[in-house]
């Protein structure tokens, strides 16, 4: 039941209501009609769109989305889309629009959480995942009532300032960066090598199992990431990041001794170990135990590896980039760098990997010199 009060400046309504969100009691009230029908009016329209779960300003943005994320995404989409989508929550959304509630969020304040994600130097992937998390969340607050309009449709993405370096090891610094990877620890060094040589995202070769590796045609089939943060054993493989990212690519056989050198390094931890080794996992990369390598320590040897290397600091990703520069620079095309790295598209591989070599640049250079030399011929000299 609603209360009615003049004032100085019009009437006001006050009533309490049970918020369908948290269950929990909460008094709303409004002041500034013109008259006490009005005020009616107001009082009974709040009331009508609570009983339809529309709350106004009394939902936090960032509580809507998480139980937007556990309501609506669970058991709907890829565990990897799950995380992503908290992680955007919990990284970009909630320290950005703190504690302002849903129907607050206005149009130009969301472009303005769009620029400023761009001014902070987020690559335009990580803007782009973070706004559709936005937008496929407030959606659905529109189909539920809770607020009128989607406030992120029509916004855009400006473009950066200046374009990203893409990061990596140059292809002249890799023997040295091997060589202080075997002194720092085997397992680093064969976990290390592998990503670089093949390009596998670090979750990806975590989760590679013997089964994965073909060594009569050498060929390792890329299916399963794992999930550094799951709980139990059950639930430390999952999927890999997208369909693309499922592949089978060629190893060489330098790569293929290693891992067979591995496989036996393995065999003999097995022997020494006994019911302590972690064999129902059959993974090839990993500890002694045959555990898999926590995140954590992969990041403190990868960046003590490098200082040890006199290189700068540097993302474990860039090992991906790595490989992808030196098939390039190799002389591969950018169709087989896109299958071999499982990129969605091939735009995604040029964008990224066009003219970040200094040698790539040289090698075209010196091939349009030499081929425009041949048309021209040479200097006709003095008449």
């Amino acid at each position: 039941m609603a209360n009615f009060k003049k004032h100085s400046t019009g009437w006001e309504f006050r009533l309490k209501y049970k918020d369908p969100f948290t269950q929990k009691f909460k008094e709303k009230s409004q002041r500034g009609f013109e008259t006490k029908k009005e005020a009616q009016l107001a009082a009974a329209e709040f009331e009508r769109k609570v009983l339809q779960g529309y709350e106004q300003s009394d939902i936090p943005l960032v509580d809507y989305l998480y139980n937007w994320v556990e309501k609506y995404k669970k058991d709907t989409v890829r565990k990897n889309t799950i995380r992503s989508h908290l992680n955007n929550i919990k990284n970009h959304i909630e320290p950005y629009f703190k504690k302002l509630y849903l129907s607050d969020l206005k149009p130009d304040m969301y472009q303005a959480f769009l620029d400023y994600c761009v001014d902070s130097n987020m690559s335009r992937r990580s803007i782009e995942i973070v706004n559709s998390t936005m937008y496929a969340a407030l959606e659905r607050a529109t189909i539920q009532g809770k607020i009128e309009r989607n406030p992120s449709y029509g916004s855009i993405i400006k473009k950066e300032k200046s374009k990203r370096q893409v990061k990596f090891i140059d292809s002249d610094d890799i023997p040295r960066f091997l060589q202080q990877a075997h002194r720092y620890g085997y397992i680093y060094w064969i976990f290390f090598k592998v990503l670089i040589a093949t390009g596998m995202r670090k979750g990806e070769a975590a989760a590679l199992k013997w089964s994965d590796i073909d060594f009569k045609n050498c060929t390792i089939t890329i299916d399963e990431t794992l999930d550094f943060q799951a709980s139990n054993d059950e639930e430390l493989f999952g999927e890999t990041k997208t369909g693309k990212s499922e592949r089978k690519i060629k190893i060489s056989q330098n790569i293929v001794n290693d891992l067979r050198f591995q496989m036996n390094w393995q065999n003999q931890n097995k022997l020494n170990l006994g019911s302590l080794y972690k064999y129902e996992l059959n993974l090839v990369l990993c500890r002694k135990d045959g555990n898999f390598m926590p995140k954590s320590t992969l990041f403190n040897a990868f960046s003590r590896i490098l200082k040890r290397s006199d290189l700068p600091s540097l993302p474990i990703h860039s090992t991906r980039h790595t490989c992808a520069v030196v098939m390039l620079e190799a002389g591969a095309d950018m169709k087989y760098v896109q299958e071999y790295l499982g990129h969605g598209s091939i735009k995604i591989t040029s964008d990224v990997y066009s003219h970040i070599s200094k040698k790539l640049e040289q090698r075209n250079t010196q091939k349009i010199e030499a081929y425009t030399d041949k048309i021209f011929g040479g200097d006709l000299g003095a008449d």
